[in-house]
């Protein structure tokens, strides 16, 4: 999957490229494949993902401002440059308590033996 905003063998700053839009959360897939995925996120102050649990270790990221990551009940804040894993199966809501930008990784290959 291409994406306009991302161009391959070209060096591009994720924070500058991805923007705030007031009440929304942004969304860019930068990489998509079946055997995981890179988004980068942008959060407007109070604004949050509903809370979810996914099969797969996800590796977050703060590239800009604070987050509020909630992972089986327990809050944790980071801030730029602070990055945190999301273990499988567990239940996670992530939260803009003042606005901030992440890049989420998942990797899906290597679950295999465990299914």
């Amino acid at each position: 999957m291409e994406h306009d905003f991302i161009k391959k063998g070209k060096v591009i700053i994720i924070v500058e490229i991805l923007e705030y839009v007031p009440n929304s959360v942004v969304i860019k897939t930068i990489i998509k494949k079946t055997t995981g995925s890179v988004t980068a996120v942008s959060f407007d102050s109070g604004e949050a993902l509903s809370s979810k649990v996914s099969p797969f270790d996800t590796f977050i990221q703060i590239i800009e401002g604070k987050a509020e990551i909630i992972i089986d009940g327990i809050s944790n804040s980071l801030e730029t440059g602070q990055s945190i894993i999301i273990p499988a199966n567990c239940n996670n809501t992530l939260k803009a308590n003042v606005r901030f930008k992440m890049i989420s990784t998942v990797i899906k290959s290597g679950y295999e033996e465990f299914i």
